[in-house]
């Protein structure tokens, strides 16, 4: 099964469209943040939304203006008025909800982590070429104009040598309950797929290697589901330091140092800005002053693949998410 790419000429028909329809799969927080959004979002335009629950799905559909609200998953993958789904499901339902998206025709934007395990991220991509469909994970931090500006310092040489990376994402999530999606062991719970990701996903966007060694030490929840972790890759030429924590918040600041200088994106997570220190002295700074969240970049990027008739994303493909996976494994094995 293939879908039609909008804004790829139709030649029969001499038609080009030029706007990429969107659905959302999931009425979560993470999903109105992304709805949200959707004001900046020049080349897509919500049109429906889909939930277990129709009440919950009118309820988000009239608060985010959008046009029609499924009662179920299934009505949104057979809608021939969606293009693209953004789900929006905890990390365990990844798989199922983004494989049936694809062999509806749909193209995907599935949030991260794309899986839970390596296993299931070859069996997406799988599904993703048998269909011809599209499919990235919603890694919205490589897409900030932040971190983009502070990877275009660094690939300009202008920190020499790479060194040392150090990062950090943390925030209480408490009073504790197993109940809780980010505890819930069915669900894909633990801070190291849900948290962790983020210092993981930066560190391999700086360094594009697996690491030849690394440490780990994990504490542990009541139900054994890790809540606070921190870990040392150690590559070929240089290392990075990593913690992710649900019992308290980090500095969520990412440090990328080199011989000479230091780039410092502080809470890089959802980044604004980003500083460029040369022999200990401010050398340049970048800020991002949008209104927004900063999930419409990821959005207009994907909406711009598809107009392009790309089926996978140039900034984040799913070799990448692989990689991500396999990281994720080798930190889970040592907690």
């Amino acid at each position: 099964m293939s879908v039609k790419i909008p804004g790829v000429t139709d030649f029969a028909a001499g038609i080009i469209m030029k706007t990429i329809r969107w659905g959302i799969l999931s009425t979560a927080r993470i999903a109105h943040q992304f709805a949200e959004d959707f004001a900046w979002v020049n080349n897509g335009q919500l049109m429906a939304v889909a939930s277990r629950s129709q009440q919950a799905a009118r309820e988000f559909a009239a608060h985010h203006g959008i046009p029609t609200a499924h009662a179920g998953y299934a009505r949104l993958y057979a809608d021939p008025d969606i293009d693209a789904i953004y789900v929006a499901t905890p990390h365990a339902l990844h798989l199922q909800n983004s494989s049936d998206a694809l062999r509806a025709g749909k193209a995907v934007l599935c949030e991260k982590p794309l899986t839970v395990s390596v296993d299931e991220a070859d069996e997406l991509k799988r599904v993703s070429q048998a269909t011809g469909n599209y499919l990235m994970e919603a890694m919205w931090t490589w897409f900030l104009p932040a971190i983009q500006q502070a990877l275009a310092w660094y690939e300009a040489g202008k920190i020499g040598k790479l060194l040392h990376i150090k990062s950090d994402f943390g925030h209480p999530i408490l009073p504790y309950s197993d109940a809780r999606r980010e505890y819930n062991r069915e669900l894909g719970g633990g801070v190291v797929a849900d948290m962790g990701i983020y210092p993981i996903a930066i560190a391999y966007l700086f360094t594009r290697q697996d690491p030849v060694k690394i440490q780990v030490r994990a504490a542990h929840a009541p139900n054994g589901v890790e809540d606070d972790v921190a870990a040392i890759f150690t590559y070929q030429d240089c290392r990075a330091t990593m913690s992710a924590s649900f019992r308290c918040r980090l500095p969520n600041a990412t440090h990328v140092i080199g011989d000479r200088g230091q780039i410092v994106i502080p809470d890089f997570w959802a980044a604004r800005t980003c500083h460029l220190y040369r022999d200990g002295q401010a050398a340049e700074s970048f800020v991002d002053e949008r209104a927004s969240h900063g999930y419409h970049y990821e959005a207009v990027a994907v909406g711009e693949d598809l107009l392009a008739g790309r089926r996978e994303s140039p900034v984040m493909p799913l070799d990448v998410s692989r990689k991500l996976q396999e990281h994720i494994a080798l930190v889970r094995a040592q907690c």
